[in-house]
């Protein structure tokens, strides 16, 4: 008896965990590069915003440290603004599905898609927002972020 109630419990918890919701898991090598891609984009938080910058001395837009970041961490080398690589035939990626390392995008001054991030879990994402601002991690159920979210795509395969 000991051992099913101890079986049936570890079955709940295991059923109620939160890996157990995401829908697929990542195999060893995506699981690493989206590692790489997650620690390296964690780390330049703080990093200055500027329009144009795509490095950690000159500062970041935000396709500039999306960029950055994957051709650094992932060896994958993106195009050079948001709209752009939202256009990538990438898989896209339902909000529930989101995996470390997916990209995150968001609609801004009245286009379709005007901004990007990396999502790094737990409903957060690293990105570079603003003139004057650095690079920071926000929650996509933020006020703004929630109202302009456009979707997700994964360029880690």
């Amino acid at each position: 008896m000991r051992l099913t109630a101890a079986f049936v419990a570890c079955l709940l918890l295991a059923a109620c965990s939160r890996p157990a919701l995401r829908p697929a898991a990542l195999t060893p090598r995506q699981a690493e590069t989206s590692n790489a891609v997650l620690f390296r984009a964690l780390g330049l938080v703080g990093t200055p915003y500027r329009w144009g910058g795509n490095t950690p001395e000159s500062g970041f837009d935000c396709s500039g440290l999306v960029g950055y970041v994957y051709r650094d961490a992932a060896a994958l080398d993106l195009p050079r603004t948001a709209d752009a690589i939202a256009a990538l035939e990438l898989p896209a990626v339902t909000r529930d599905g989101l995996q470390p390392g997916d990209l995150v995008f968001f609609t801004q001054r009245g286009r379709k898609v005007g901004h990007v991030g990396i999502y790094v879990g737990e409903g957060r994402f690293v990105h570079a927002p603003n003139e004057g601002g650095v690079v920071r991690l926000d929650r996509l159920d933020g006020p703004y972020w929630k109202e302009h979210y456009a979707g997700a795509r994964r360029a880690l395969r």
